[in-house]
């Protein structure tokens, strides 16, 4: 069972049936921008040595909550249009940072804070107090900055900042988010000897996500080390103004190209890039392993020509699949695999369970609520085909989780789901596009 603090039985909320695929889906779709990019463009445009723009910027709450928490500190961050205006200015306190649920917040801009003369102070939904921020903080105090969190490791705390950070050589266990290493190295360039972030725990999850903070602070002209395991060192030295064009996010392409997978469907995502560091982009080996279709196309409404089809098969595979590298991949997968034909069994992803909630057990629980055969391990889950049926589906105010439960409902009955709306973190009006797209409207939607 999924902590209770994140348990949203214990108050009331809107339950939304999910609609249900009648027949293959076929469908072409254009995603919004990437978070983890949105976010990191922020950051760096906010730190660096004139104005720029992030192009095609993602408007959803994690990143205007990014934005406002970057403007309160003294850059200015212009979200008017679809292509946002960045210009950085001096950093001080005091200033408030709400991280809402935003683990990009709270892990990314407390580096930057402590740039900044004042006080910055830090919180954000109830659900955020219990997702860990310890290791971020503890590395800043070994950096010399001055961290005030009584001791909990967790919010709420406050930074306060001194106008410049010493920097150096800091160990810290990254083993439950890759966000730790990519929140010191992202700010890590300003400070006065830079960053050199070492490792020691189990392994790393979510390498690409570091990959994606490492190819873009080169972009900026940042000098990065990542060539030693387990080791990542930024150099001192100026961040050089860019300007970045957002990529869709892939991992939100996940619950879209479920439905050519589990109707038979074809479902084309638009300008799906043809290199790139998102996790997303594991989709089309495992999407391949159950059985689908899988190629880059032409897509001529495309802005870049390009794009990616799925095609489902007659009968949905069961898979065998280590998703530590993924694991924000995990909730739509296991959905996709409770719906297979054959047994699953996903594995290395036991740090998502300090997620937005512990998404281990809130999939093993809600799938196990509507019928699925479902046995919950340390690191995992497996999953043996059975007969599912309709009920209530909780979310536990994590968009992945609504991810799932609406796979889930395009292939059963009379599934609801509880808080659709959380899926507004990163997909504003997900649950309106999802309605359209599975409506009696024609072929080509989106």
């Amino acid at each position: 069972m999924p902590d209770a603090a994140a348990d949203p039985r214990s108050a009331p909320s809107e339950h939304w049936p999910a609609p249900r695929s009648r027949g293959p889906v076929t469908a072409t779709v254009s995603l919004p921008g990437s978070k983890s990019l949105t976010n990191r463009a922020l950051v760096l445009a906010a730190l660096a040595d004139g104005p720029s723009v992030v192009r095609r910027a993602l408007r959803s709450r994690d990143t205007t909550l990014m934005a406002r928490s970057l403007s309160a500190m003294g850059a200015h961050v212009d979200t008017a249009a679809e292509d946002w205006q960045v210009t950085p200015g001096a950093l001080r306190g005091p200033a408030h940072v709400d991280c809402g649920l935003a683990g990009t917040v709270m892990r990314f801009v407390p580096p930057v804070a402590a740039l900044a003369e004042g006080e910055v102070s830090f919180d954000g939904d109830p659900h955020m107090r219990n997702r860990p921020v310890g290791e971020v903080l503890t590395a800043l105090r070994g950096l010399g900055v001055e961290v005030d969190d009584a001791g909990r490791g967790a919010l709420p705390f406050t930074v306060r900042g001194h106008g410049s950070v010493r920097g150096g050589t800091v160990v810290l266990d990254a083993s439950a988010s890759s966000q730790f290493v990519s929140a010191l190295l992202l700010a890590g360039a300003r400070y006065d000897r830079g960053v050199d972030v070492r490792h020691d725990g189990k392994p790393v999850p979510s390498q690409p996500h570091i990959d994606m903070t490492t190819a873009m602070l080169r972009r900026h002209g940042v000098e990065v080390d990542d060539s030693s395991p387990n080791r990542w060192s930024v150099a001192p030295g100026p961040v050089r103004a860019v300007d970045h064009l957002i990529e869709p996010d892939l991992s939100n392409a996940a619950p879209f190209l479920a439905l050519a997978a589990t109707t038979g469907g074809t479902v084309t995502v638009r300008d799906w890039p043809a290199s790139t560091t998102q996790a997303g982009d594991a989709l089309r080996e495992i999407l391949s392993l159950m059985g689908c279709e899988v190629a880059m196309v032409d897509v001529p409404d495309a802005t870049s020509g390009r794009g990616l089809r799925v095609t489902g098969p007659d009968r949905l595979q069961g898979i065998d699949h280590d998703l530590h590298d993924v694991g924000e991949l995990a909730p739509a997968v296991t959905a996709l695999c409770a719906l297979a034909e054959g047994p699953s069994h996903l594995r290395g992803i036991a740090h998502i369970r300090h997620h937005e909630t512990d998404r281990i057990a809130a999939l093993a629980t809600e799938l196990g609520a509507l019928g699925a055969d479902v046995v919950e391990h340390p690191d995992g889950l497996s999953l043996r085909p059975a007969p599912l049926h309709g009920g209530l589906f909780h979310t536990y105010a994590d968009h992945r989780m609504a991810h799932a439960a609406v796979i889930v409902g395009a292939g059963v009955d009379g599934v609801l789901v509880e808080d659709v709306a959380t899926t507004g973190k990163t997909f504003p009006d997900f649950a309106g596009f999802w309605s359209r797209l599975l409506g009696p409207a024609a072929d080509e939607r989106g």
